[in-house]
């Protein structure tokens, strides 16, 4: 029975550890806090889980959630308009639905269900110190706690690393009372909300501690009218700042929103990083070797929502190539092998991440404005959030989009 150890408990280090306790392997994993601190701490991200990071849960019989959490049925975008009216508005409708749930409600979950399982559970913040001891009695050991000492192992992929600092500032509120969407009342839909110069504010549906809720996330150019949140600690405080916000750039969404409240005392968020790949193996002072798991190796800006989906995605990838190996030694060409198999996944999000990150080109404005008066447009591009290697086919260069545009409206 080989032996591997997960540090980091998050979305791709569960996942990973259960989906490898499944498999009849030795696991153990590292948490530097408990399923009880987990579920009583702060919120940790605003996780949208899209058709098939969440068939990678299914596959594993991991989906606990999955008749309790919001079923999301559409992609809607909005630009605001400089007098705050909205410019675009429009929904697409994805071909399966999406759902949020909690981390604090799911990593809590399984990792109880991991140790339930027989699984040995190590709570314990890792140094690189620890790992250099962990290397030589595991056969392997997989790093993907996404902060912290150990990420400094992993050196930063220039090459595919275009942002130096980070491009957004980022809040997020979790809430109770969020009226519906009155353009679309009978079904649930992620909303993008697009203030050309400013910012972005996403509007999501989840599932959390207190049962259904809606996640406000702004997402504010460093330095922007958004940028006020450091060093903000009281939660009503965010929050307010958060309607404020609202009331002056989104007050469509603003709306709908007169009477929220936080969802629990932990429910609000902010920070901000830099965008990074960063080689997938790392080399202890011992001579040991360690493999990045998801952001550890792969940190995308969430403006595209696509955090949990790559975690889900790496460990799925991640699981197999481990797998497949069976009896051979885990060395470096088989980590550095295995990373570049998730890479011809993960390349296309950070290539579609970093270009929503910057301002939209001509093409991309009119690719937007379009999907308002054709619906095969707005679903494609709804669509996409599933599968990114899709814009390859339409969004980044203008002769293509030019000609995707005018293959739909011709069709129609």
């Amino acid at each position: 029975m080989r032996k591997i150890l997960v540090v980091g408990a998050g979305q791709s280090g569960l996942q990973l550890a259960l989906g490898l306790q499944s498999r009849g392997y030795e696991v153990t994993l590292m948490s530097n806090r408990t399923a009880d601190e987990i579920r009583s701490g702060r919120v940790m991200s605003t996780q949208c889980m899209f058709h098939t990071a969440l068939q990678h849960e299914r596959d594993l019989g991991l989906n606990f959630w999955e008749s309790e959490a919001p079923r999301i049925e559409g992609l809607g975008v909005s630009v605001a308009a400089p007098d705050a009216s909205r410019a675009v508005d429009w929904v697409g409708r994805l071909d399966g639905y999406a759902q949020s749930v909690d981390q604090r409600v799911k990593m809590a979950g399984w990792m109880e269900v991991f140790a339930q399982r027989g699984g040995q559970l190590v709570v314990h913040g890792a140094a690189v110190s620890d790992l250099d001891y962990f290397a030589r009695t595991y056969d392997l050991v997989l790093v993907s706690a996404g902060k912290g000492e150990l990420v400094s192992l992993f050196e930063r992929d220039a090459d595919r690393s275009p942002y130096a600092e980070p491009q957004r500032a980022l809040a997020v509120a979790y809430v109770h009372g969020l009226g519906p969407r009155p353009e679309h009342p009978e079904f649930d839909a992620v909303r993008c909300n697009l203030v050309p110069g400013v910012g972005e504010l996403f509007v999501m549906p989840t599932f959390t501690i207190s049962g259904r809720a809606d996640i406000l996330f702004w997402e504010g150019l460093p330095g922007g009218p958004l940028d006020v949140f450091q060093g903000v600690r009281d939660p009503s405080e965010h929050l307010a700042l958060t309607l404020e916000l609202m009331e002056r750039y989104t007050p469509w969404e603003y709306a709908r929103a007169t009477k929220v409240e936080l969802t629990d005392a932990g429910a609000t968020l902010a920070g901000r990083y830099a965008p990074t790949v960063r080689k997938p193996v790392g080399h202890l002072p011992g001579g040991g070797l360690v493999l990045g798991v998801a952001d550890v190796v792969v940190a995308n800006d969430p403006i595209t929502g696509q955090g949990s989906n790559s975690a889900a995605k790496c460990a799925a990838s991640y699981l197999e190539s481990i797998v497949e190996h069976g009896d051979a030694p885990f060395d470096e060409a088989w980590m550095r092998s295995t990373f570049d198999r998730y890479w011809d996944t993960a390349r296309h999000v950070t290539k579609w991440t970093n270009a929503m990150l910057a301002a939209p080109p001509e093409h991309v404005r009119n690719l937007i404005g379009a999907a308002g008066q054709l619906p095969p447009v707005a679903d494609r591009f709804a669509n996409g959030f599933n599968d990114p290697a899709d814009f390859e086919e339409f969004f980044y260069e203008p002769a293509k989009a030019e000609a995707y545009l005018g293959s739909v409206a011709a069709a129609g």
